[in-house]
């Protein structure tokens, strides 16, 4: 079976999940889809342009508080209201990734840190907008416009985020695909080179975190109407670091590696929290076996499995020969 035939079957078995699966894992697929979104999102930066964010949970925890104040207050239409929430990520951004950009490497992470616990901290202290650490719950999926409730109802709400995750992949393909992707990949492999070359580097990298961070947004924004709440744990460093596990388990510069890393990271957090009380310490061990014998991640074993011809999916940080 064909690459298109294979991704064809998986999204055939996809939209047939909240018909055929009982509600318990369909709520499981959604928040998979939902946080694969979020992790491709990130893949974005680290994966194709270098720029390791340990910040990122910032644009989701916007996109899912922009999303949970319009639901709430505004009774605005729920695909209305998730994609207002995304363009406020990307917007807060701009200034943020002109502001982050300035640096490089190690203190371009600890900026996007800093901007993230500024977030965080404006969350918790702004309680009569955000109700401070309590956060914003009860947020209703409201009907659609021209009074469609059919996302406000379990299986329409999974297609749209199915639609949402499909949308972004054939997206951020068509992205890294493009001239502007090429850029990326200059940055990435050597920025001093690609500045001799003619190209703007920070204007580049302005651009893609703000891409990035719409999309992290999309994915929050999805996420309080889907929980029913925004919290200021979703703006959290420690979540950024839980996307960013996603990220290398699944395969960076890949896109579709880190949605298998969120389901990986879902589904056996789920399961050994079931089972132990140190399921925290047995998630370590196994992130820590991925880094050192599958650094190209799930994605990358699946393609050595399969003996696929082509470029081989490289361990993050690494650099492909040539500019």
């Amino acid at each position: 079976m064909g690459h298109n035939a294979a991704r064809l079957a998986v999204l055939a078995a996809l939209i047939a999940v909240p018909w055929v699966l009982p509600v318990y894992l369909t709520t499981t697929v959604t928040e998979v889809l939902i946080f694969g979104l979020f992790a491709m999102s990130l893949d974005l930066l680290v994966g194709y342009t270098g720029l390791f964010s340990f910040g990122h949970a910032a644009g989701f925890g916007i996109g899912a508080y922009a999303a949970a104040l319009l639901l709430l207050n505004a009774d605005m239409p729920l695909p209305f209201a998730i994609v207002a929430g995304a363009v406020a990520a990307g917007l807060i951004a701009l200034p943020v990734g002109w502001i982050c950009t300035r640096a490089t490497g190690v203190s371009f992470a600890m900026l996007t840190v800093a901007f993230a616990q500024l977030a965080y901290a404006i969350s918790i202290k702004w309680e009569s907008l955000t109700g401070g650490s309590d956060g914003l719950a009860g947020v209703p999926r409201v009907a659609g416009p021209f009074g469609i409730d059919w996302f406000a109802a379990r299986p329409g709400f999974y297609c749209l985020v199915l639609g949402c995750l499909v949308g972004t992949y054939l997206l951020c393909r068509s992205l890294v695909r493009s001239p502007f992707g090429t850029a990326l990949e200059a940055i990435r492999e050597n920025e001093r080179k690609a500045r001799s070359l003619g190209y703007d580097a920070q204007l580049y990298k302005i651009a893609i975190f703000a891409i990035s961070s719409l999309l992290a947004g999309l994915a929050g924004a999805l996420y309080a109407p889907f929980r029913g709440y925004a919290s200021p744990e979703l703006l959290y460093w420690l979540f950024s670091g839980q996307v960013l596990v996603m990220v290398i388990v699944g395969g960076a510069r890949t896109l579709l590696g880190p949605v298998l890393g969120a389901a990986f990271f879902i589904l056996a957090e789920d399961y050994l929290s079931s089972i132990t009380d140190s399921w925290a310490l047995i998630l370590g061990l196994v992130y820590i076996l991925f880094v050192i014998f599958f650094p190209e991640g799930l994605w990358g074993v699946g393609h050595r499995l399969r003996g696929a011809k082509g470029s081989p999916v490289l361990p993050v940080g690494s650099a492909e020969p040539g500019l």
